[in-house]
Order: C-alpha cells, then sequence, then structure tokens
C-alpha cells in the first residue's frame, strides 16, 4: 500500500491477490486518485497485472467504475477491493467472451466513439531516455497516439485517444516514478502541467503513431500541429511558453 498525498486530492496503489479462471494467482495493481469531494465524486482507478492483458485491465478498471456508480456519496474504496476480490473470474469470462466476437470493424467505430486530445507540458527531463522510454511504453499499452515533442528547452506530450485511456495515462504520469531528481534518486513528475484535455472536433485529424520527434524551430512545431488541424491548440497553448 503506498499513499501520495496532493494538493488535488490523494492519490494511493493497492496491490491483491486474486485467483483467475484457472485457479493462479492474479497480482492485481490497482491505483485510486481521489479527488478533494470524494465520495460526492468517483475516483480515477487505474489497473496494471503482468498476468492480465491491457484489455482485460480495462475491462477490470470499467467493472469498478460501474460498481463505484453504486456507492457515490459513501467511501467505496473498500467495497471495490472486495468486489473485485469476489469477481475476477465473471470479468476476465466476459472479457474473454467479447474480445472473440469482436470483429476488425469494430476498430473503426471505437474512434469514433468519443476521441480525446491531451496536451502535457513538461518542464525537463532528467533521466531523458529512460523517461522517453517509458511515456513510449505508456502510449502503446494505452492505445495512444501523438507526439512527444522537444524544442529547445519546451517538452510536450500530445496524445489522441479514448477518453478512458487519456485519464488513465494521466494517473500514470502522475503516480508513477518516471525521472529522478537532483541527488539521481527515483521520483514522479512534479513539474507537469495539462495545457488542454479535450475531446476531439471534426477539424482534427488522427495520429497514426506515437513519435518521439525534436525540431529546430517553432515554425517546425507549429507545422506538427497544423498538420493535426490542431492550430488554434498551438497558438493559444505553446507560445507563451516561450515568454
Amino acid at each position: 500500500f503506498l499513499y501520495f498525498p496532493e494538493a488535488h486530492g490523494i492519490s494511493f496503489r493497492i496491490q491483491i491477490t486474486v485467483k483467475d479462471l484457472l485457479d493462479t494467482d492474479v497480482l492485481l495493481k490497482l491505483f485510486f486518485h481521489l479527488p478533494i469531494n470524494y465520495p460526492s465524486t468517483l475516483p480515477d482507478i487505474s489497473v496494471t497485472s503482468e498476468q492480465l492483458t491491457r484489455a482485460q485491465c480495462m475491462d477490470v478498471k470499467d467493472k469498478l467504475l460501474e460498481q463505484a456508480k453504486k456507492h457515490l456519496g459513501d467511501p467505496m474504496v473498500h467495497d471495490l477491493i472486495l468486489w473485485i476480490q469476489q469477481h475476477l473470474k465473471d470479468v476476465i469470462k466476459q472479457s474473454e467472451r467479447v474480445c472473440s466476437e469482436k470483429t476488425t470493424l469494430s476498430k473503426g467505430t471505437s474512434t469514433e466513439d468519443g476521441i480525446w486530445v491531451l496536451l502535457l507540458h513538461l518542464d525537463h527531463m532528467r533521466a531523458k531516455a529512460k523517461y522517453v522510454k517509458t511515456v513510449e511504453k505508456w502510449a502503446s499499452d494505452l492505445r495512444l497516439t501523438g507526439r512527444l515533442m522537444f524544442m529547445g528547452k519546451i517538452i510536450l506530450i500530445l496524445l489522441q485517444g479514448d477518453r478512458s485511456s487519456i485519464k488513465e495515462y494521466l494517473i500514470l504520469q502522475k503516480t508513477s516514478k518516471v525521472d529522478v531528481d537532483s541527488s539521481g534518486k527515483k521520483c514522479k513528475e512534479k513539474m507537469m502541467s495539462v495545457l488542454c484535455e479535450t475531446e476531439v472536433q471534426s477539424q482534427h485529424k488522427r495520429f497514426q503513431t506515437f513519435e518521439v520527434k525534436e525540431y529546430s524551430t517553432l515554425e517546425e512545431l507549429q507545422t506538427e500541429f497544423e498538420a493535426a488541424g490542431l492550430t488554434t491548440l498551438f497558438s493559444e497553448f505553446v507560445p507563451p511558453l516561450l515568454k
């Protein structure tokens, strides 16, 4: 159990061992972020496990949020943990059934169902190679596309994907030790700014991949935004970073 006090609520991680369909032990790592007005507001939840697929982890998260809605207004974390301990097998069984029924067409319909764009500004990266590799892995695991962009001292992360994946990325970014401090010890990202988090508009184009790119000039960076139909996003949030 790890506890992270924050200005906008608290975050903590709980690890539990649960049995799967074959009665094999599954280690679930549950991240909870409780906003200041919890339990009147639902917590943000992230689920990871080396024994489950990414899709199964997402299904577990979705089911926990469904249960959370039933407890809105009352403390619920303990009840959610008890619930998943009792129902993990059912969730996995349902997840496998849905997975087998999916067709290649499902990919097309999901992109139309609420794609969001997220723009983050990072102050610095001391352990750049490790940090970049971590961001690439998260984007891949959550099926997010976009860019990690370097231009002089400016570091931006631009992501597109399902809103649930965008929210999960934010939890990982805030609660994971992604960098090192001045003494070389691993630390969480404390100097990240969320510049924009909004639903993709019709004029926006989807990035097909996630790439790490460096730009020599502001014009090059602007061209990248324009290619994705994000000119307004660029003009509103990026130039002020140079002041």
